[in-house]
């Protein structure tokens, strides 16, 4: 790997001096509202067309207890259990931001789900892939894990994935993500890249499961 400056100064083994949840404590404050955890289970939809569609059908509501400066959650009915949904969260670096606060206020589980671009096809669309590890380009940040090729998903959350997507009959593939934060600087030689890198997709947004 090159070397280049912003790999200078990164220890993702350190630990931080700013803490989400002082962030949110200082937000509670001047929005007054109490301690109160969000749903264990929250999805980013960074397309925002299923909080859309959650909310004109009125099967979502506006929470009144997350405390975060920059988006709004939605609380909604999914297998008979509360989840959190927040839209338009587009970028890795702003999805990071809103995952480390919503981790910082309960949530224990943290599903993205987002449209992508296809680079290697690996059937006729529409179909989900479930994301086992992304190339790393910009989308990762040095700040969160050392520099690698690739960010490598959890096995058993990629299984479980695989499983309720085929148990619920929708077609879905395991497949390999190209994270940069550049979409409309992708050029032809930096495809080619990620093609021979077997990438499914193109993303400008976190894998799923991926550790961090």
């Amino acid at each position: 790997m090159s070397s280049a400056p912003i790999l200078d100064n990164k220890d993702p083994s350190a630990p931080s001096v700013f803490e989400p949840s002082a962030l949110l404590r200082e937000a509670r404050r001047q929005k007054g509202l109490s301690l109160a955890d969000v749903p264990a289970l929250c999805v980013l939809d960074p397309d925002g067309d299923i909080v859309r569609r959650l909310r004109n059908s009125g099967q979502a509501k506006l929470s009144d207890r997350w405390p975060c400066y920059h988006t709004e959650l939605y609380e909604f009915t999914l297998a008979g259990k509360t989840a959190g949904i927040i839209g338009c969260v587009v970028g890795a670096p702003f999805a990071v931001l809103v995952a480390e606060e919503l981790f910082a206020c309960g949530c224990r589980v943290l599903i993205s789900v987002t449209s992508a671009g296809q680079i290697n096809p690996v059937g006729n669309p529409p179909y989900f892939v479930v994301i086992d590890r992304a190339l790393r380009d910009e989308g990762t940040s040095y700040h969160y894990a050392a520099p690698d090729t690739f960010a490598e998903a959890d096995p058993d959350i990629v299984n479980a994935a695989m499983r309720a997507l085929m148990d619920a009959r929708l077609r879905a593939h395991v497949g390999a993500s190209w994270t940069t934060d550049a979409p409309f600087r992708e050029t032809v030689s930096a495809i080619a890249a990620a093609s021979s890198s077997s990438c499914a997709s193109t993303s400008s947004t976190l894998p799923v499961g991926a550790n961090w």
